[in-house]
């Protein structure tokens, strides 16, 4: 699991990088709310825990424009203020839960977990891109109604290119979504695992659905 920490305070920071690599979470530690918008926009995070009391933008500025943006990250929101208004703020900008300074490493740990079973749970609902079709309820997918049979990394693979049709994916923001960030081998496991997705979609006349973008990835065409 990746987690993005977005604290000025370096001590502070440093303290919570401690805290989740001991538990045995990658983390990545930026110190301004705009370098911080920047890594959930353009990276893969399973959660990110963001201070409020930013420079740059702030805490709930940097979670709104995320949200906007379509960012789904899980987000924990730190700050030193308890007022009611400020965790109602906390969460209207969409974060997904609020910690009051100072802390205990415990209830940290558990909140990070607790918003990442949230976001572990089956979605019910469908992703579409152009003829492609993916039921996360059932597990089918179909292409211009016909189904595709996929394995378990092969789903996984194809929704996470579906959700960001139209973008470029690199082989490691892949990597790190797919086999998590401790993977012991090399980014060619995607271009396998592109490979049998095409096979299979060419199969039903979808050859050119996944393109590949040299020197960056690849990008499941959005239309």
């Amino acid at each position: 699991m990746r987690v993005l920490v977005v604290e000025d305070n370096v001590p502070v920071a440093e303290s919570i990088r401690t805290m989740l690599e001991t538990r045995k979470y990658a983390t990545n530690v930026v110190t301004d709310g705009t370098a911080g918008l920047d890594h959930l926009l353009r990276r893969c995070y399973d959660a990110a825990v963001i201070d409020v009391g930013l420079p740059g933008i702030d805490g709930f500025t940097l979670a709104r424009n995320a949200r906007a943006e379509g960012v789904q990250t899980p987000i924990l929101m730190l700050t030193a203020r308890d007022a009611v208004e400020d965790r109602v703020a906390g969460l209207d900008c969409g974060a997904d839960d609020y910690l009051v300074k100072p802390f205990v490493e415990d209830e940290l740990v558990a909140r990070i977990a607790a918003i990442l079973r949230r976001a572990d749970r089956p979605l019910l609902g469908v992703v579409e891109a152009g003829a492609l079709r993916i039921d996360l309820a059932g597990r089918n997918v179909t292409y211009a109604g016909k189904p595709v049979v996929l394995g378990a990394t092969e789903f996984r693979l194809l929704e996470f290119l579906a959700r960001n049709a139209g973008i470029a994916l690199s082989r490691n923001q892949i990597v790190e979504r797919i086999w998590d960030y401790d993977f012991e081998g090399s980014s060619n496991i995607v271009d396998v695992y592109v490979s049998q997705l095409r096979r299979k979609l060419k199969a039903l006349g979808a050859g050119g659905v996944i393109e590949t973008v040299w020197g960056i990835g690849y990008r499941l065409k959005a239309g």
